[in-house]
């Protein structure tokens, strides 16, 4: 099989082409850059030298060469390219945001200041959170080529820390709070003065503070869970901020509990874990455990054990931790992910492998580096 990546220059494209290269299925591929055209890919990633090497093509040759195309394109430029696999019968799996809110053209235009350019393209997309929506990828993937919207790094990390919450019935109606923090990888390769070295070391801080893009996407996705599950009506604070790393996304995820998953009903002032929370708290840790057992790519921490961004490093792992609050009334959840890998490239690689027919772990066994 010929794997196309059109964006290979950038971070994501660079990682697809790690990633890919290990992949027993994956024979060659075809590498398009909009903007480096004619260079090789190890002029810009000397990291490949000695064990990759290929030019960087016109995007149209991509998709005329490869089998399968995965886009690591910014925003709101994909869609011709999109139509363009579409119409020739090769599924397009889009790193962008571009397909991430199905038919829901007005919030896209609200928050990426673009309208749908292909919006029948709609009909053979779905968005990639496997976890979710891996039945909809085969159904779709059996009738033909199709689109995967590769979920974001933050809202894959959120979503994961939620959605037993919502499927199960433990989450009450309300509010879930959202904070995240990732690396600088986040910003891509293109220099910006926040993500200058002198800028981002030896601080953390909080950026685009209620106006995310991430935002709306993981709204979007926890009520498409809660409907799917409990029913329940949620609202969602999310509060991104960047911290001085390459790799990772740790989100901290507050969710109300209903009184019957409380661990300790009635109690208002803070005290230290009882006997009836720590035992509440392993029943809703059981309850995880249980609905991601068939994941792959899912951990359900131990108790004593918090996620960590460097356990997760250059993996495809999601690390899920559960916690009580001192009250027993807010579940706290703590996720941790290699936004570039399951954040971002390895998820689409993953998408790849069920849309195929593959191994659904085929080509992403990698143990963490821990440092």
């Amino acid at each position: 099989m010929i794997a196309g990546i059109i964006g290979a220059a950038g971070y994501a494209g660079a990682e697809l082409i790690r990633i890919l290269s290990g992949h027993p299925k994956v024979k060659g591929f075809s590498l398009g850059s909009v903007s480096l055209e004619g260079g090789l890919i190890e002029q810009v990633y000397p990291n490949f030298l000695g064990a990759f090497s290929s030019p960087l093509v016109k995007p149209d040759e991509v998709i005329e060469k490869s089998d399968i195309i995965f886009s690591a394109l910014p925003h709101a430029v994909g869609e011709p390219y999109a139509k363009a696999c579409i119409d020739k019968g090769k599924t397009f799996i889009d790193l962008s945001a571009d397909f991430r809110f199905d038919d829901d053209e007005a919030t896209y235009t609200a928050w990426y200041s673009k309208a749908f350019a292909h919006p029948e393209l709609r009909q053979r997309s779905v968005y990639g959170l496997p976890e979710l929506n891996r039945s909809r990828i085969k159904a779709l993937a059996a009738s033909g080529p199709l689109i995967i919207a590769n979920p974001g790094c933050y809202p894959t990390g959120a979503s994961l820390g939620i959605y037993p919450s919502l499927a199960k019935g433990l989450a009450a109606d309300g509010t879930i709070i959202v904070d995240s923090a990732t690396g600088i990888t986040g910003g891509g390769r293109e220099p910006q003065k926040s993500f200058h070295f002198p800028e981002a070391t030896d601080t953390v801080s909080p950026y685009k503070v209620g106006a995310h893009r991430h935002l709306p996407e993981i709204s979007r996705v926890i009520k498409t869970m809660a409907k799917e599950g409990s029913g329940a009506a949620v609202d969602l604070i999310f509060t991104p901020h960047l911290a001085p790393m390459n790799r990772g996304i740790l989100s901290t995820i507050y969710i109300p509990l209903k009184p019957q998953w409380q661990g300790l009903p009635g109690g208002d002032d803070p005290r230290p874990p009882t006997k009836e929370t720590e035992a509440k708290e392993a029943e809703i840790r059981q309850c995880y455990q249980d609905f991601y057992k068939d994941e792959p790519f899912v951990r359900i921490l131990p108790q004593g054990v918090f996620a960590a961004t460097g356990r997760t490093r250059l993996s495809n792992y999601c690390d899920i931790a559960i916690t009580l609050d001192q009250g027993g009334k807010i579940l706290i959840v703590t996720t941790a992910i290699d936004n570039m890998v399951k954040g971002a490239s390895g998820q689409a690689v993953q998408n790849m492998n069920i849309i195929l027919g593959y191994q659904e772990t085929e080509g992403l066994e990698f143990i963490p580096a821990l440092f």
